[in-house]
């Protein structure tokens, strides 16, 4: 059971539309089956799912028990960076989803890690995101951490609550960035127009992604810069959003573009390059790189020598 009070941001939102953003691992179609159940109630009664939330308004969602999910090791190729007692490091390939659920119920990462660690992961994730502590998107690339005891798992969590985990990404956007830095400090947020998206929105969560150019190119094509990004805070899709939001979209990303791909790539080029935080037992200062996907080191080297022309 969720019981939520409805604050001064959220009313007017239509009650289904609400309940997708309280619940984001259920699909609309599920929304509507609980409201058509009897099992969600606003002040104790029951509404349609047009009804427009109101401040202070009790919500109530009685949702269904989750289905029992029998994770299984899988060998799946992994690229693991680093692993001790404690910890083990992967660079992701695009692609991969991070743990199992609705429509992905194998071939993740768990399913992978469980078959190169056995039975030592954290349980603290649930059963089906064993020693998770933070994510990638499913397109995303680049370094994730997952934890191999519970006392690994608290500390790496705090640290990241903490924003001690510091974390570049490689991105290249579609049009020439003219400042050589800047930062891009806008609040994030659930999407008002498409609830499965996330937007900047004056109600959000604080979002700070700061940028550095290391390339530009241009082609017949178009023109593209290459960057360096480093964020402090951990927002959904955060970085593919900020970008969107000030006019340069990341190459491959269909759901915060135009949906051009010029390049004929399968998700967006964005890769977690590098990771620095403390390792949560020894405490030893930690620092690792993942290298660049081959996919996207092959276009870098196309639009270079173009530009050589």
């Amino acid at each position: 059971m969720i019981k939520k009070i409805i604050v001064e941001q959220d009313k007017n939102i239509r009650l289904d539309a609400y309940i997708s953003e309280v619940c984001t691992d259920i699909s609309r179609t599920a929304v509507q089956r609980l409201l058509q159940e009897n099992k969600v109630h606003v002040n104790g009664e029951k509404e349609k799912a047009s009804y427009k939330v109101q401040k202070n308004d009790e919500i109530q969602i009685e949702l269904d028990k989750p289905k029992e999910i029998e994770l299984e090791a899988e060998e799946i190729p992994l690229d693991v960076i680093y692993e001790d007692s404690d910890i083990i490091v992967i660079n992701k390939q695009k692609g991969l989803v991070v743990h199992p659920g609705n429509g992905n119920e194998n071939g993740t990462l768990v399913n992978g890690i469980m078959a190169i660690c056995k039975e030592s992961l954290s349980g603290i994730g649930g059963e089906i995101r064993p020693g998770i502590v933070h994510r990638l998107d499913k397109d995303t690339s680049g370094l994730l951490i997952v934890a191999k005891n519970d006392k690994a798992h608290v500390q790496m969590s705090e640290q990241i609550k903490n924003r001690e985990v510091h974390k570049k990404y490689i991105a290249l956007v579609r049009g020439h960035i003219e400042e050589n830095e800047a930062t891009i400090n806008m609040p994030i947020g659930r999407s008002t127009k498409d609830r499965k998206k996330m937007a900047v929105t004056k109600n959000g969560k604080e979002a700070i992604t700061h940028f550095t150019v290391l390339d530009r190119y241009e082609t017949n094509q178009g023109k593209y810069t290459l960057l360096d990004i480093k964020i402090d805070t951990g927002r959904t899709h955060q970085i593919r959003v900020h970008l969107a939001e000030i006019g340069y979209p990341v190459i491959g990303d269909y759901t915060y573009s135009n949906g051009k791909n010029e390049f004929d790539v399968v998700g967006q080029m964005l890769h977690a390059k590098e990771l620095e935080f403390k390792h949560p037992i020894t405490e030893k200062e930690m620092k690792l790189e993942a290298p660049i996907p081959e996919y996207f080191e092959n276009i870098l080297k196309e639009l270079k020598n173009i530009n050589l022309l």
